[in-house]
This record gives C-alpha cells, structure tokens and sequence, in this order.
C-alpha cells in the first residue's frame, strides 16, 4: 500500500507491515557478514601470515567503512519521509546527492586507508611483511571503497521506499562471486598470480564494483522505480548540507559502536590468548545477534519516517510501539536460545577446551547484553526515524564511552578493579576479571544508553503532536 493512503490500524498490522520489511534486511545483512567469514576460512588455507594481514587490515577497513556508511545512512529517514509524503521525484533526486556525498566521502576514507602506519603504531612491533601485506590489501580496499559506499545510497534508497529485496537479492547472489575471484586471486589460478591475502582485497573491490552496477541497473530500469526519476544531476551545496546536518552524528553514532567493540578487543588481549579467543567468540555472537534488532529498527524506521513524512503521526507512534514489541520479543528468544544452546554454539566455534572454557564463561553474559544492545538498538532507529540525531550521539557517547569502555576499563584493568573480583567470582567462579567486567560494563552502558534513547524519543513524539496540534 502507498504511504499516505488508509493504514491497516492496530499493532498486529503494524508487526506484520515490519517483519515483511525486515527479513529481508536481514537476510542481506547476514550475507555481508559472510564476506569476512570466507576471507577468514580461505585466509585459514592460505597461510597464518595472510590471516594475520586480513584481520588487521579488515579492522581498519571496517572502522573507516562504518563510520562513512552511518553518513551516508542519512538519506534513509530523507528519503523515506519525501516518500510517504508522495514527493516521488524528490526521492530520485536526492538519492542522486547521495551519491555525490558518497564520492566526496570516498576521498576523507582512502586518506585514512592509505595510512596504515597511523593504525598499526597502536599494536606495538610487527614483522615487516605483515607491515607490507597490511598495505598491501588497504590498498586493494580504497579500490573497493567508492563502489561500496555508492551501494550504500542503493541500500538507503531500497529501504526508504520498504523495497528491500532488491538489496538482498543482489548481497546473496554476490556470495558467489566473492568465492569465485577470492580463490582466482588468492591462489592464482586461471593464470593470475597468487597474491594471499592481497588478492582477498582485490575480490573484495571487483565484486563490489559489480554489486554497484547490479544496483544501479536495477534502480534505472526495474519499472517499479520509474516512479521517482533516479538520477545523478549536479551536486547541490544545500541538499549536500542536510545530507551532513544528519549524516555526521549518525555516522559518529556508528563509529563510538565500532569502536568500543575494537579497543575492548585490545583490552582483553591483556587476559591471556586463551581469554582472547574467547572474547572474540562472544563479539563474534553478539554481532550476529545484533542484525536482528537492526533489520528490524531498519524497517521500524522506515516505516515510521513514511508516516511522518505523510503527516500521519497516529501510525508514526503505532509503528514506533510495533517495532520496540517485535524487538524485545526477539531479543527474549535470542537469549533463550543462547542459554539454551550454549554447548552446541562452542562446539561449532572452537574444539580448544581451554578456549571453549573461557568463553563458556563469558557466555553467561551473552543474553543481558543483547537485551539491552537491541533496546539501544531500537531506539537510535526510532529517534533517526524523526531525523533526530546529535543528542542519540551526545548520549552514546557518556553512556557507551563514559560507563561502558572507560567504566570497563577503570574497574577491570584499572585502579577500580578490585571493586567487581569479589562478585564476579561469586557468581561466575573461574571468569576472567578484567574482560568479564568489560562485558558487563558494556551491558549497562548499553542499558543506560537506552534509557536515555527512549525518554528523548517520548519527548520527540510528544513535541511532533504538540507542533501538529498548532498547525
């Protein structure tokens, strides 16, 4: 149904109208999550040189990624309000100063890229050919970074106008692709030289150039977009400043996420190897759980913006009430299952008992802190939804930096951290204190963040109704 006409009314329609928009978000999702599975399982083969080289380099790669994807993001609550206001041609337009943003990102993101002396001062002394490779696939990466950027303002643009399966269709289908040139470039074969994990990076940029073209393509001439008369057009300094009113808090919202998850990483390497690997299966569960309160707050947002945008602030809140229901119920049985399935979920990730102690441990985390990641989660989405941004990011920012990264440091490495071993091993004989109190610091920083999120968001609602009540 078109945004602006009669709405289905109640909540069960409003669910339904955001699980059919979701799923396939997050079926996309997850297959760009199997990018760097396949580069890690391939890298595996390899040998233990390039493994070490794509997990540094991916690290940086994805930290410079996120935080100019989380700009570029911006024209989802833009695009999706001209939509549900019937402003068709307006949609079309500004996707096209999308893209502009996105090529004037690509050059602030290649600088960072092709520096990687300024990342890798931070981990001490590395061998020069793992110096060498690191350069190496940064560089293959800049190559890749204006077509994923520009497939970004695809993503954005599929979303705002709930199409988005054309994003999924195109992330599933490049997994072959992906595999294809990986193993061509990597190994050298149908006459290429073998370029290790280099050669990871160069799949990594062809196949985002034909995911781009994919898109494009399909925007240009699937008929159903005919509609909103996509194009590039000249670069417009007042669209371009919107795009950045909105982008440059979101963009750091992404990035202070990123982040934390990264120099937590760096901090329980302090714990032993054992405990890292462990840390770093719990990141690695807690960032797959994730995707599903983010597809659904993708498609809650969307969802809510189309209704704001068609000055139907009923179905805005109903949305908004929809997606915080469909996500605590999701996050309720995500954690269930983790509980749950525990030993069957070590066993896929690791046959070390050491490691697999360390992290069954850790574990016993797991679910509180993805209840209050998708609480968070969810809220940010609903307050981008009303193009509200700046304060989500001043709140992130004492919540998740302030008390949870800081407050974990400080109690379980720092002066503090007698404070929580007395507990900690109370409750949870044998864990390791000092990534153990990461873990929970970062829950409740998450929890605080959420808690603050969902009372700016009350008072957004409640300023919209005040505004239309006096028009």
């Amino acid at each position: 149904m078109l945004p602006g006409a009669t709405p289905n009314t109640g909540l069960g329609a409003g669910m339904k109208d955001i699980a059919r928009q979701a799923w396939p978000v997050l079926v996309a999702s997850w297959a760009g999550v199997a990018f760097g599975l396949i580069d890690t399982a391939m890298g595996g083969h390899a040998s233990a040189l390039d493994l070490q080289v794509m997990a540094l380099a991916t690290s940086i790669y994805v930290t410079v990624f996120v935080g100019l994807m989380g700009v570029i993001h911006a024209l989802i609550p833009i695009l999706a309000q001209h939509y549900g206001g019937g402003r068709h041609a307006e949609v079309g337009r500004l996707w096209g100063q999308g893209l502009w943003l996105a090529i004037g990102l690509c050059v602030v993101g290649a600088v960072f890229l092709l520096l990687p002396d300024l990342w890798l001062s931070v981990t001490g002394g590395l061998e020069p050919e793992v110096r060498s490779g690191v350069t190496t696939y940064l560089r293959a990466l800049v190559l890749a970074l204006p077509a994923a950027l520009a497939f970004r303002t695809i993503y954005a643009f599929a979303t705002a106008v709930s199409r988005p399966r054309t994003v999924m269709i195109i992330n599933v289908g490049s997994l072959a692709f992906k595999l294809f040139f990986n193993w061509v470039f990597m190994f050298g074969k149908l006459g290429a030289p073998a370029m290790g994990a280099a050669g990871a990076g160069l799949s990594t940029a062809v196949v985002s150039w034909l995911m781009l073209a994919a898109g494009i393509w399909s925007v240009t001439h699937d008929p159903w977009y005919r509609r909103f008369q996509p194009r590039l057009g000249r670069p417009n300094w007042r669209d371009q400043a919107e795009l950045l009113r909105l982008g440059i808090p979101m963009g750091g919202s992404y990035l202070i996420e990123v982040c934390a998850f990264t120099f937590m990483a760096l901090l329980a390497a302090r714990d032993g190897m054992f405990v890292t690997g462990a840390h770093q299966i719990m990141a690695n569960l807690a960032a797959l759980c994730y995707m599903i309160p983010m597809a659904l707050g993708v498609a809650t947002a969307s969802l809510t913006a189309q209704a704001i945008g068609a000055s139907n602030l009923t179905l805005a809140r109903l949305n908004g009430r929809a997606g915080v229901w469909l996500v605590v119920g999701a996050a309720l049985t995500t954690a269930l299952a983790i509980v749950l399935g525990r030993d069957a979920i070590l066993a896929l990730y690791t046959d070390d008992p050491q490691v697999a102690a360390a992290a069954a441990m850790l574990l016993m985390l797991l679910p509180f802190f993805h209840v209050t990641d998708a609480l968070q989660c969810i809220a940010c989405y609903l307050l981008r939804a009303y193009k509200v941004a700046v304060a989500p990011l001043l709140m992130q920012i004492v919540a998740l930096t302030g008390v949870g990264l800081l407050g974990g440091w400080w109690l379980g490495f720092g002066p503090g951290q007698f404070i929580l071993a007395g507990p900690i091993h109370h409750f949870i004989p044998g864990a390791p204190v000092g990534t153990t109190t990461l873990w929970i610091m970062a829950s409740v920083g998450l929890l605080l963040s959420a808690s603050l999120l969902f009372v700016w968001y009350g008072h957004v609602v409640r300023r919209y109704a005040r505004n239309a009540g006096a028009a």
